[in-house]
Parts: C-alpha cells; structure tokens; sequence
C-alpha cells in the first residue's frame, strides 16, 4: 500500500510543529504568540496535525536519572532466518516489551539495534535472556551499556515550507487555518 502523500506546510506550520516538538505542554496563547496566530487558529492546526497523522501521540518524558536508579543498554542482534513472518514475529515482540525503549531495523551486519530500559543491572540481564537468548530464532547479539546519556531526542527536521499556491490553485480546506 503506498504511503499517503505528505501535506503541504506552510512556514507557521513548520514553526508551531517546530515548537510542539521541543514542548507540547505549552499553552495554545503562548503558542499563537510565538507564531503569530490566535489560540484557536492554534488549535485548528493542532486539530489538522493530528488528522493527518503528523502528531502521532504525546508523552511525557520522565528523566530516567531522577526516578532512582535506571540502566539502559543498546542491543545489536543479528537473526537466523530472514523470513518477513521471522522478522515481524521478532518486531511485534520487541512492541509488545514495555522495556524496549526504541527498536530499529537497520542495515549491514546487525538487523536490530534495540534500546532498553531496566531498573538494575540483574534486570537488564534478565531481560536480555528473556527477549535474546530465549529466541531460537537470534544468532547473535551483543549488549551495550550506557554509562551517561550525552543527548536524548525526538524531534525530526521538518520539510521546508511550500510556497502558498495561487488562490484559483488552492485546495479547497473550508478554513484558511
């Protein structure tokens, strides 16, 4: 199925998505000023982001440094058989663990890199067991500790804004919001 075509942004929408990427907790007013639109202007992009699946979710993140003690380690694994049911079994069991933090197929000797949270060092390794070397289906993997988080991040880098279209042009949207 192909993916649906990505929707034009104007330069307020790459800045308000710009600013609900750092901090999506910030008032609608502290928004609208920021960009230039009133709080309900705001509000309708939001709603529209949301519709059109930019916004996905929002979350809190926690600091892991000031909830007590936390390890967190990278995995590399490699897979025995590279079958698309080997590979989406090993997917929807890495979504299902809420200790994966973050999982991602990659290219060339690995095919995962997966990303754990623990709350102790014997944790981590019980939690490896179970995910890695519980699974007939791994070859390999390798466990890498994390002594100190230099960035953490979710923002994405935006796509230039279009120039508006013409108005004989312009899609009709009901709202120029």
């Amino acid at each position: 199925m192909p993916e649906p075509p990505s929707p034009r942004l104007d330069e307020i929408d790459a800045r308000l998505l710009d600013l609900l990427q750092h901090d999506a907790g910030r008032t609608l007013h502290d928004l609208g000023e920021q960009v230039g639109l009133s709080p309900s202007a705001v509000q309708r992009r939001i709603a529209r982001y949301r519709k059109d699946g930019l916004i996905s979710r929002q979350v809190a993140v926690l600091d892991p440094h000031r909830l007590g003690p936390t390890v967190l380690a990278t995995v590399l694994v490699t897979l025995k058989e590279e079958s698309f049911e080997h590979h989406r079994a090993f997917a929807e069991r890495m979504r299902s663990d809420p200790q994966v933090q973050q999982c991602y197929q990659v290219a060339g000797p690995w095919d995962y890199v997966v990303v754990l949270a623990a709350r102790s060092m014997r944790d981590c390794s019980r939690l490896g067991d179970r995910l890695f070397k519980a699974d007939d289906n791994i070859r390999r993997y390798e466990t890498l500790l994390v002594f100190d988080t230099i960035k953490t991040g979710l923002a994405l880098p935006l796509p230039a804004p279009q120039s508006p279209q013409p108005q004989d042009e312009r899609p009709s949207t009901g709202s120029p919001d």
